[in-house]
Formats: structure tokens, C-alpha cells, sequence
């Protein structure tokens, strides 16, 4: 595949935050529409879930596929940052999140016949939110007077 461990260190610790995880999966049980980042990563997680083998390998081809045609920054075989990726993956998965949503309420609302306010669709939280929710702090500490920076 290239050079991918930026990506598989990041679905790696993904995959073993079990809120994350849960959240995932269940989504593979949803009916949809086409083919996405969280669909591909859906069917991933459902394949490492549902192996018989306690150890083995799953190569990520398809998620990684979909990778490289939505983002051309990962269209190469060139080492990513990891940190960079994961930022990039969670807000593309609470952005489709986001507009699946929006969908929902604007099919809602012609199935109805009321009408809802529209404002405020991208403050909607989505459950990638609520899992990842907070402040980043980075931190610079000497090593020897262990002053902090």
C-alpha cells in the first residue's frame, strides 16, 4: 500500500477506543447510500470484530482507496503525519455525520409539511463530538530543569 503506518497506527488506536468503536460498528448496520470514508472504515472495523482468528492481519485496501480519491494529500506513497491524518479522518466523519443529519431533518421536513428553523446545522454535535470533545494542550518540558514551555 505504500507507506501507511501513519494510517494504521491511527486506526490501530481507533479501533481499541471502544466508544469510537461501538459507534462504528453500529453504523454498518445503517441503510445507506453510497460508499464513504465511514462506510470503508465501518466495514473495516466489522472485519477485525468478526474475524475467528484472535490474531492475524486485515489490509485496509478498500479504506485506503477511499483515502486517496477524497484527499490528494493522501493520493501518494508518501509517509503522512499521523497526528494530521487522524484530525483529517474524525472531521471528515463528523462532517458526513453532520450532513446526513441535515438530510434527515430536510426529509423530515417535506414528509411532514412543518417548517423548522435551518440555523445552527453545523453547531449540531454529532456522536464524534461527544466522544473527542475538549482541549488540546501541548506541552514542552526540559529535560533537565523539567521547566515547562
Amino acid at each position: 500500500f505504500g507507506n501507511t503506518c501513519y494510517c494504521n497506527s491511527v486506526l490501530q488506536a481507533l479501533y481499541f477506543c471502544r466508544p469510537f468503536r461501538e459507534k462504528v460498528l453500529a453504523y454498518k448496520v445503517q441503510p445507506r447510500k453510497k460508499e464513504s470514508l465511514l462506510t470503508c472504515l465501518s466495514d473495516l472495523f466489522n472485519s477485525i470484530a468478526t474475524q475467528k482468528k484472535k490474531v492475524g492481519v486485515i489490509p485496509p485496501k478498500k479504506f485506503i482507496s477511499r483515502l486517496r480519491k477524497e484527499n490528494e494529500l493522501f493520493d501518494n506513497y508518501m509517509q503522512q503525519d499521523a497526528h494530521e491524518f487522524l484530525n483529517y479522518l474524525l472531521n471528515t466523519i463528523a462532517d458526513l455525520l453532520q450532513e446526513e443529519k441535515k438530510q434527515e431533518k430536510q426529509n423530515g421536513k417535506l414528509q411532514n409539511g412543518s417548517i423548522e428553523s435551518e440555523g445552527g446545522d453545523k453547531t449540531d454535535l454529532t456522536w464524534v463530538h461527544e466522544i473527542f470533545q475538549g482541549t488540546l494542550t501541548n506541552e514542552t518540558r526540559c529535560l533537565n530543569c523539567e521547566a515547562v514551555r
